[in-house]
């Protein structure tokens, strides 16, 4: 297949263009009294996250045809394991804060190359706060150099689902429970601000969650790995992910690690993907 004409430079204007229009379109919806209902696996989606995602799929789809497609609100077309480039969407990343009101919820878009994030893009359009970067030119917020501000000496702060705190806890890991934010991506990205230090992730995100942070991240030198097998790989059969951590701190790695396998395993080698893990109902354990 021939390389794609475009920069990873063009992509990423494409994203952000595409971005600022969806969360027009969102914003009309929020804290409206907007029709939802649940997905197979428990976790909620409304009619905002299906029109934002018809309205992604024609932008983006339009201007890069030969691109393939990967949304959470689209039936997966196995085409996509044949192209290049491939678009990797979350029209609403936090649907359920959105539904109860909460302003941290994203629009979540990336480009993955070949198994790797080479620019994303994390809008929250009602904090007017547009993270996004592209492989190789470094990251951004609101249009400024994203550099990463945390008080010298403070306890690291560390969001993570209880299982996973009592474990830290348990080592000795001296830090300060982080807050909740329903949207993964902004959670993730909140590493790189220096709002967290780190944030320990559950088994079964999907690459939607974290494709268009894993690009941001990367380019701010923040570390961002699954627990077991190393640097996340996007655009595959299985969209599925193990427990991941990204971490502003790397002497953090070797407890907040040890934490998540303690709790949620690696994969015997070989072994089938990790199967789906049920949405749980607590907001600590979401995360």
């Amino acid at each position: 297949m021939p390389t794609p004409a475009t920069t990873y430079s063009d992509d990423l204007e494409l994203l952000r263009s595409s971005a600022v229009a969806a969360g027009i379109i969102a914003s009309g919806f929020f804290r409206r009294d907007v029709k939802s209902w649940n997905k197979e696996n428990s976790s909620p989606v409304s009619e905002a996250d299906i029109l934002v995602d018809r309205y992604l799929a024609a932008s983006l789809l339009t201007a890069r045809p030969d691109y393939g497609w990967l949304s959470e609100e689209t039936a997966d077309n196995p085409s996509r394991l044949n192209c290049e480039r491939v678009f990797v969407v979350d029209p609403i990343d936090g649907t359920r804060g959105f539904l109860r009101g909460e302003d941290s919820w994203t629009v979540s878009l990336a480009v993955v190359e070949n198994g790797i994030p080479v620019a994303g893009v994390v809008f929250a359009p009602v904090r007017d706060e547009m993270y996004d970067a592209a492989r190789g030119e470094g990251a951004r917020l609101n249009g400024k150099t994203l550099k990463r501000n945390r008080r010298a000496g403070a306890p690291p702060i560390i969001p993570a689902a209880g299982a996973v705190h009592q474990e830290m806890q348990a080592a000795g890991l001296n830090y300060t429970r982080g807050p909740y934010y329903p949207s993964l991506a902004y959670r993730l990205v909140q590493v790189a601000t220096g709002k967290l230090d780190a944030v320990a992730c559950r088994r079964g995100s999907q690459d939607w969650d974290i494709a268009a942070a894993a690009v941001i991240l990367e380019e701010c030198g923040i570390g961002f790995e699954d627990v077991c097998s190393g640097v996340p790989q996007f655009n595959r059969r299985d969209v599925r992910h193990g427990a991941l951590a990204a971490l502003g701190d790397m002497s953090l790695k070797p407890l907040v690690h040890a934490a998540l396998i303690k709790v949620y395993g690696c994969p015997a080698p070989d072994a089938d993907p990790d199967p789906a893990v049920p949405e749980l109902s607590s907001p600590d354990e979401r995360i």
